[in-house]
Formats: structure tokens, C-alpha cells, sequence
């Protein structure tokens, strides 16, 4: 499985890649059809306290899913985008097994 990170107009430190790197690869414990996931990090203007936002992007195959939060740190938001993408890969596994 393929982690991108991707920081828009700032640059992310070696602590936050490595979190992200290390909380991304538990979601192959949900899916493990899993090719691909993309992260991408961003401040939102202007300055206010919840302006950091975690938009990922994991790719299985036949479909695409996505989960974005704003939170008042980037590990936060990783977190919660991570939890909801954890939901939607368990109701993919579903309906592949329905089918």
C-alpha cells in the first residue's frame, strides 16, 4: 500500500509524516485490497482555532473513499478522517460480501 502525503503552502514536519505514515497503515487491517492512500493537509485562512484540515483519499478497488475534517491540530484531524474512512471501508467490505 502506497502513503502519499501532500502539504499545501507549508511544510510538514518528520513527527507528523510518521504519525500519519503509522496511523494510515492500520487501515489495512479493515481492507486489504487497499492500493493507494493520499493525504493532503492544508491551513485554512484566516487564523482561527479550528483551521486545520485533513482531506484522505484511499483508493480499493472499483470505488474511492474519502473522509476530510477541520480540527484544531493536524493529528487530530488525521485521526478523525482515519476513524471515518475505518466506517466506510467496513461498509465496503459489506457489500462485497453481499454481493
Amino acid at each position: 500500500m502506497e502513503i502519499r502525503i501532500q502539504s499545501i503552502h507549508f511544510d510538514a514536519s518528520e513527527q507528523l509524516q510518521a504519525f500519519i505514515q503509522k496511523k494510515a497503515a492500520k487501515l489495512e487491517k479493515y481492507c486489504d485490497e487497499i492500493r493507494k492512500v493520499e493525504v493532503s493537509l492544508k491551513v485554512v485562512k484566516p487564523e482561527t482555532a479550528k483551521n486545520k484540515e485533513a482531506g484522505i483519499k484511499v483508493y480499493v478497488p472499483n470505488t474511492d473513499l474519502y473522509a476530510e475534517k477541520v480540527c484544531d491540530t493536524f493529528e487530530e484531524a488525521v485521526d478523525l478522517s482515519l476513524d471515518a474512512l475505518a466506517k466506510q471501508l467496513e461498509k465496503f467490505k459489506e457489500k462485497q460480501r453481499s454481493k
